[in-house]
């Protein structure tokens, strides 16, 4: 079983923490590509739309009568082979989001977790616990723990943290999720992700239910 340590927001390490194996032992890139799709998918507006022939401006009036002119019948000017007639089959409103089964997105959480403790990009703190509210200091504090990339995800469990939603809010590049919010887009989206040790623990605990569940049922 690996282990990371645990920094307090000095950058002074405070403790260890157990990485289990069941989480953090491989990385199934194929799962993460699915689960990346289907979250864009799913945050796709899909609010695009066209004019079929009943919706385009133009009165319905035949033009000319149907024998005797030489010229094709034609029965509106709204008609598709006309310009500005209806459009035939284009889009219409929609949602792109489709069902994606919950096992294979914990599976691509898990690969997420490790793969960016792989990259050595997975920081855990013992806590976000903000003596104020400035974010110029905790955008020092970060740099202090080692999280220098341009973008970086924390996550905390702590709704009731005021002091941290209000002093990362406006750091550009940063985000802040709560553990049960935290998809395997938002891990290979931001550089850095950044822990405390709470959130990890009960995430990890999680997925670590996941695996022996579907052992159980494999049995």
């Amino acid at each position: 079983m690996a282990k990371i340590d645990v920094v307090d927001l000095k950058g002074k390490k405070v403790g260890t923490f157990d990485l289990a194996d069941e989480v953090f032992g491989g990385i199934n890139e194929d799962l993460l590509w699915e689960a990346v799709k289907h979250y864009r998918a799913a945050q796709r507006a899909g609010t695009h739309a066209t004019k079929n022939k009943k919706l385009v401006s133009g009165a319905g009036k035949k033009l000319w009568k149907q024998k005797g002119t030489g010229r094709a019948r034609v029965g509106s000017i709204r008609s598709p082979i006309w310009r500005h007639g209806g459009t035939v089959h284009g889009p219409q409103p929609r949602s792109y989001d489709y069902q994606f089964p919950r096992k294979k997105l914990l599976g691509a959480l898990r690969s997420a977790l490790a793969a960016k403790l792989a990259d050595g990009k997975l920081t855990v703190v013992e806590d976000f616990d903000l003596g104020e509210v400035k974010s110029s200091s905790f955008r020092k504090s970060l740099t202090t723990i080692g999280v220098t990339s341009k973008t970086a995800l924390l996550v905390d469990n702590a709704k009731a943290n005021k002091n941290l939603v209000l002093s990362s809010r406006n750091l550009a590049g940063v985000e802040l999720l709560s553990g049960n919010q935290v998809h395997p887009y938002h891990l290979l989206r931001y550089e850095a992700a950044v822990f405390s040790r709470p959130a990890l623990e009960r995430l990890q605990d999680t997925l670590k239910a996941s695996v022996s569940r579907r052992k159980a049922e494999v049995a």
